[in-house]
């Protein structure tokens, strides 16, 4: 009988407590409401179950590509990186012409503008084939956010170099938010292995491809990895750098 009797002042209890509760809450609501407050709106949490059924636009590019990269999404952030004389200017202008056979790209040399060793770069990767979807421009980043931002715009967005952008950290991350639909792809100066400077090597942590150029090979560091793991910019230069021996790592 004791039991019962304590069963029912804890339900009493708790009745009190939700009610009191619910008045408090009530008085809070009323005070912000005087005060002009506002309650912060969050977003909405993601299940596990909505999580593994959502789907992605994916590249769907050549094969030799797939091996290196895999099939990453088709909008996102890209980061490219890798010394002087490494193959670099190469690599992007060959990424930038399998992506052109995909839709419109657009390519800020700031770093180079339009002399003769773009031209060359240009002419030695084949570009004219894809000349009707390759633009490039040498656009300050305010000039390239108005231009991108315009109907019908590309899809695709080289920036070269991400240095010679002066990007602050707020103004980069401003930037790829107002541009998330498209693929923004960064290529950057280093120094050692590493990016060069804070900015940059803050960006090529939170890229969703980071690839690393080195001795003519473009190695995939992360997010997406193809099945080899690697592209191969110029075989025989790749050849002599690496000794023959695929896949290896100097580093």
């Amino acid at each position: 009988m004791e039991n019962v009797e304590q069963q029912k002042d804890a339900v009493q209890v708790i009745a009190e407590l939700r009610q009191t509760n619910g008045e408090l809450l009530g008085r809070i609501a009323e005070l912000e409401k005087q005060l002009g407050m506002k309650r912060r709106k969050l977003r909405r949490a993601t299940s596990v179950s909505e999580l593994t059924q959502m789907r992605y636009k994916t590249l769907s590019w050549g094969v030799e590509w797939q091996y290196a990269f895999g099939t990453p999404e088709t909008s996102g952030v890209w980061f490219i990186w890798g010394r002087s004389g490494s193959g670099k200017t190469t690599f992007v202008l060959k990424l930038c012409k399998e992506l052109a056979r995909l839709g419109k790209v657009l390519y800020d040399s700031l770093e180079e503008g339009t002399r003769m060793t773009m031209r060359n770069a240009v002419l030695r990767t084949g570009m004219g084939d894809v000349s009707r979807m390759f633009t490039l421009v040498n656009d300050p980043i305010e000039d390239l956010d108005e231009r991108i931002s315009r109907h019908k715009s590309a899809k695709v967005v080289v920036i070269d170099s991400f240095q010679y952008a002066e990007f602050s950290a707020k103004g980069y991350k401003d930037f790829i938010a107002k541009h998330k639909n498209k693929l923004l792809i960064f290529v950057s100066q280093c120094e050692g292995t590493a990016p060069a400077g804070r900015t940059a090597v803050s960006a090529m942590f939170s890229a969703d491809l980071k690839i690393w150029v080195e001795g003519y090979r473009a190695y995939s560091k992360g997010r997406t990895f193809g099945e080899r793991g690697y592209y191969t910019v110029w075989e025989e230069k790749a050849t002599v750098y690496w000794g023959g021996a695929k896949g290896a790592s100097k580093n």
